[in-house]
């Protein structure tokens, strides 16, 4: 199988941690072995969790562990300039435009105390879709109304195409909040499109948002991400098979590199982390660790 291009997407709400340098170096194995090249995409759209430092962290992670990528910003200029998200804001609300035309929405005032009160789990499970609440009411979002998706299908790279039911978590989800600012479900759809990806690799636990996208680009016709191919990989775990997180410093990558450590170490870590059968230091002892 070859492909023309893949990504990193990360989001600057925190330093970067093993696990997202684990989904990177995934995302590279696979590039190298379809032929694909890589965009560095930074997600910067959720301003009430951007820093600019989280932003640098990026791009020293990257450096540090000698992760080259072939599109995208190089530093935080070109990234300010050229590849924030801000500067696609008119396709994004092109696409929501589209969505309200097609009666794709429904609006929703409920807030998180609201949904715990409707249902124990926390779940949205679709309270507002009856109630007819204007789309430009002020303080609602837009959720896709789901109630009658059945099965989603994706093409997957190691099992061809696959067919999953919508869990509950993902059911109704936002694609524009309540500050009328498109949601990262939208967004991140029309960036893959806008830039060609046909590649998308993440975490098992974003298996829900890929079949929430593919919601969206059924919805507004976009074939190119209809076709696109998604590899969900297994989740590196820590401490008392915790998933990894952006809140625990000690998980990252600047974390090591401030303690003095270096690639090959941090690679080691990741080794045991990944229960290898052999001790990892490089990218390609890394590789052969994959079944891929």
């Amino acid at each position: 199988m070859e492909f023309k291009l893949t990504r990193f997407a990360p989001t600057p709400s925190g330093f970067l941690h093993l696990g997202n340098l684990y989904s990177f170096l995934v995302t590279k194995a696979l590039a190298e072995k379809t032929g694909a090249k890589i965009l560095l995409r930074i997600d910067d759209l959720d301003r009430d969790r951007y820093r600019p430092e989280y932003v640098q962290d990026i791009f020293d992670m990257l450096d540090f562990m000698e992760i080259g990528y072939d599109q995208g910003p190089k530093n935080m200029q070109e990234f300010d300039q050229e590849w924030s998200q801000i500067h696609r804001m008119n396709s994004y609300l092109e696409a929501l435009e589209q969505i309200r035309e097609r009666k794709l929405v429904f609006a929703c005032d409920c807030t998180r105390k609201k949904i715990q009160q409707l249902d124990s789990s926390g779940y949205y499970l679709g309270h507002c879709q009856v109630r007819n609440i204007p789309l430009e009411r002020i303080d609602t979002c837009w959720r896709m109304d789901t109630f009658d998706t059945d099965f989603i299908k994706i093409k997957t790279y190691l099992q061809g195409l696959k067919s999953y039911t919508l869990p509950e978590d993902s059911a109704f989800f936002i694609v524009r909040k309540k500050d009328k600012l498109p949601a990262y479900q939208l967004t991140s759809v029309i960036d893959d499109v806008h830039y060609g990806v046909d590649l998308v690799v993440r975490g098992l636990d974003l298996l829900g948002s890929t079949l929430d996208q593919q919601i969206v680009a059924n919805g507004l016709d976009l074939t190119s991400f209809q076709k696109a191919t998604f590899h969900h990989h297994a989740l590196l775990k820590g401490p008392k098979n915790k998933k990894l997180s952006k809140t625990e410093g000690a998980n990252s990558i600047q974390y090591h590199r401030n303690e003095g450590k270096k690639p090959s170490d941090v690679y080691q870590i990741l080794g045991e982390l990944m229960g290898a059968k052999e001790p990892i230091q490089n990218f390609e002892s890394f590789k052969s660790e994959l079944s891929l």
